[in-house]
Formats: C-alpha cells, structure tokens, sequence
C-alpha cells in the first residue's frame, strides 16, 4: 500500500506538469506551422532529446528489456543496429532535410516535402503518403497505449481495460491543447527521466547480486550462452543472416515521421551537429542499459516470467530494488516513455489527416484557427481508433512496435534517403517505392513462418531501393526547376 500510494502520488505531480507544459503552449499556439511543426523554433537540447524519447518509446522499457530477458546478449544486435541507424539518420538526413523542406514551399510534413519535392499536382503523392501514415501509426499508436495499460495494470493492480483508458485519456489531454511544441517540450524531460531510469536500475542491480563478476558468474551458472552474443539460449550458433536481420531495425530511422519532422522543426541547420552528438550518445547509454535490465532480471526474479509479462520486468525490478520515493520517480519514467511516442504519433497521424486531406481535398481556404481545431479533433479521433487495436490484453508491445517499424522504414526509408541525395528521382519513382516497400512488408510479414527468419524490412528497404531507381531511370527527367532547387541545398 506505501508503495502504491507514494508511486500514485508521484504520477499525479508528474502528470500535472505535463499538463501544465501543455496548457502553456496552448496559449502560444496560433496557426498550423505552430501546432504541427512548432514554429521551426526548437533548439538542439530539445530536438535531440524529444527524437530519442519519441524514437525509443515504452520498448525501450519493456519490449527490449523483455527481448533480452529471454534470448540474453543476443538481443544486444537490435540494439547496435538502432544505435547506428540513430547515428546516420542525423548525420545523413536531418540538416539536409531541414534546408530542403524550408526551400520547398515551407513544407510541413514529410507529404508536404515529397509533393513539393516533386511538384506533384496531382496529388498522388501526397494522398498515398497520408494514407500509409494513418495506417502505420495507428499499429504504432496502438502499442504505446497497450503498454500503458500494463503500466498501470502492474503498478495499481487496475484491469487493464481500465489501465488502458487512464493512460489514453493522460497521452491525448496535453496532446490536444499544445501540439508540437508541448509534444516536443514534455519529450525533453521524458527523455531525461527515462535516461536517469536506465541508467540507475542496472546499477542497482548489479548492487543487489554482488557487483558485476559475481551477477555475470550467476548468469553463466543459470545459461552458459546467456552472455554469448553468437550463440542462442539452446546453445546453437546465431547465424550471419539472424545477426543482419536483427541489425536491420537500424534501417528503420529514415522512414520514421515522428522523427523526421524533429529534423524540419530545429531552429538551425547548424544546431544539427551538437543535436546528433547528444542524441547518439543518449541512445548509446539506453540501449545498453535496457538490455542489461532484461539479463540482469533473468537471475535476480525468483519466479520467471512468460510470454508477454516478460515485458514487465523493468517494472518489477524498480519495485524490488528501490524505496517507494524513488521507485514512484523511476516508474514514472515508464509512463514518460510511452507518453513521449504515443504524443508524438498521434500528433503527425492528426497533422497528415488535417494537412493532406482535410486542407487539400476538403477546404482549401480554411482558416488557420480552424485547421488547429481540425488537428485537435484528428488527435481524439485517432486515439479512439488505437484503443480499439490496444483492447487485447494479450498484445505483445514489441511485435506491434515492429510491424509498424517496418512499415514505415520501408514506405518512406528509401524514398526519403534518394529524395534528399539523388537529384535524378522522379515522381513516379518514389510512388513505385513507397507502393513496394509498404507492400513487401505486409507481404513477407505474412508468409507462413516467414523465409529465413529475417525482419520484414531488409528485404522490403532493399526492394523499395531498387524499384525506386529502375523506375527512374525508365523515367524521363526532372524539370530543371526541380534539379535547380535541388542543387541549391548545400
């Protein structure tokens, strides 16, 4: 009962100044770029943090804890792929972006940019775009509400279906009032919060079992392979394509929305460096923490855990370990991961639905305080429709994550990559792309048992290059205007 009254009292302060970040910006907030971009205004601190809190997510807290829990060091791969992929995103993409999208019409969105990119007055372009969006990101959107449901399922002891609407009702309140600025600003200090979380719980951890040495010997006793990044837990030698596929999550970065309009909203292309610096690091530290978490809870829980409760053991461990006090502050930073995807998410899915079918196909002259309305009434229509496809208790938050992952990763991944470096793409081109891409996924995703074991994205990201460049190629070429503006981003 302390714990849970001390944990509940701590949520509540917590949950009140994500409010009141969001009631603030409310106020600021006075035409679309302000709700859906921010006003390009943020600084590299919030830029960088706000991509890794959205970028990582409650699987940062549970799916990869979880993943580790059960195949040890192994799910160390995912980790170094994600790791890399963070770094060439920002290195790669995010100040070229950032120019272009400004060049180009002042674009908004990531269909904004393809269509003025291409100066696609069909419309094609940008409508196919919002649809994959919509469709993603309410997998996406879906599993950062079954992950608060288990929060809070775990934490309080409340049903579920409860849990899960507690934790909608806290993602949509500030979502609604201060869009990206509130989103961006709630994801600076929730990024911190999980940073702090990551960091100590292995610490403690390993306090707990003795030191290091001692909880490595323990592993080793229990599962011989558990600390072998090359082997699996029946002993059996992890295979060239297992570790490739397992890396491939890195291909994901450039395709992500959420955090491509990180890169468009950042003050300068010339805070870019110092906001790749600070994020890679961020990412770096996390990533090795949450697995430690997972390996380190396999032999510190007495009684084991199955299936999805697997992803509970970041949540049992802070029980176990810390004081009610600090245990409420380190819970809370669970809740600060889910919130900080699952905000971000809703927003672009709301900016996609206002911006690219609402403005463009509906009402053309609408006002700007409408368009912010709109937006605001996209976010709670969304939020419905992922409580819907979170209702399922037994919803694993990884195998969502991943899904939705590959999905965008392939759609926009190859098309956004050659759109910022390859002045000789078409349009047509990164229909083709965008179409195959999003398809392979659904398609190998599918297959019974799947070929070779290996994540849908490889193969769909290296189908979407491919198709991509041939189509091109077969097409005739850009409009000058199109390469001059190209060729103006340096």
């Amino acid at each position: 009962m302390e714990l849970q009254g001390t944990t509940l009292f701590t949520f509540i302060l917590y949950l009140l100044f994500m409010l009141g970040i969001g009631i603030h910006f409310y106020r600021k907030t006075k035409n679309l770029d302000d709700y859906v971009l921010g006003g390009r205004g943020l600084n590299s601190w919030v830029a960088a943090m706000s991509a890794s809190a959205s970028d990582m997510s409650g699987w940062l807290l549970m799916g990869l804890p979880g993943a580790a829990y059960i195949s040890g060091i192994e799910a160390g791969w995912i980790g170094l792929g994600l790791l890399i992929g963070t770094y060439c995103n920002w290195r790669f993409m995010a100040k070229r972006l950032r120019q272009y999208t400004e060049k180009a019409n002042n674009s908004l969105t990531v269909s904004d940019f393809l269509e003025n990119r291409f100066r696609d007055n069909s419309k094609v372009l940008r409508t196919l775009s919002a649809i994959i969006i919509l469709v993603f990101f309410l997998i996406y959107t879906a599993s950062g509400f079954v992950a608060g449901g288990k929060l809070f399922n775990t934490v309080f002891g409340l049903p579920y279906h409860t849990a899960l609407i507690v934790g909608v009702l806290v993602i949509v309140s500030y979502t609604f009032l201060g869009g990206f600025n509130a989103v961006s600003w709630t994801d600076f200090f929730q990024g911190t919060l999980m940073f702090i979380a990551i960091l100590f719980v292995p610490i403690f951890a390993y306090k707990a079992l003795g030191g290091v040495s001692v909880a490595h010997s323990q592993i080793a006793a229990v599962s011989p392979h558990y600390l072998n990044p090359f082997k699996d837990m029946t002993g059996a030698s992890v295979t060239f394509m297992s570790v490739i596929s397992l890396m491939a999550w890195g291909l994901g970065y450039f395709g992500q929305p959420h955090i491509l309009v990180r890169f468009m909203a950042i003050r300068s292309a010339d805070e870019v460096k110092q906001a790749r610096i600070i994020a890679t690091s961020w990412t770096a530290i996390s990533l090795v923490g949450a697995v430690l978490v997972g390996m380190l809870g396999f032999i510190y829980l007495k009684t084991p855990l199955e299936g999805a409760a697997t992803e509970t053991v970041f949540m049992i461990l802070i029980n176990t370990l810390f004081h009610p006090v600090f245990a409420g502050l380190l819970l809370a930073a669970i809740l600060a991961a889910i919130m900080s995807t699952a905000d971000s998410q809703l927003l672009v899915t709301s900016s996609a639905l206002t911006q690219d079918f609402y403005r463009v196909l509906l009402k053309k002259d609408a006002s700007d305080k409408e368009l912010v309305w709109v937006s605001r009434i996209a976010v709670m229509g969304v939020a419905i429709i992922a409580f819907f496809l979170a209702y399922n208790p037994d919803s694993s938050v990884l195998s969502l994550v991943s899904y939705a992952w590959a999905g965008f990763g392939a759609a926009f991944g190859p098309v956004m990559i050659l759109a910022l470096q390859w002045k000789r793409m078409t349009r047509n081109g990164a229909l083709a792309g965008m179409i195959s891409g999003g398809a392979m996924v659904i398609i190998w995703k599918n297959l019974s048992g799947g070929i070779f074991d290996v994540y849908e994205i490889l193969p769909a990201f290296i189908v979407a290059m491919i198709v991509i460049v041939v189509v091109s190629l077969l097409d005739k070429e850009p409009a000058k205007e199109i390469i001059e503006e190209f060729e103006s981003i340096k």
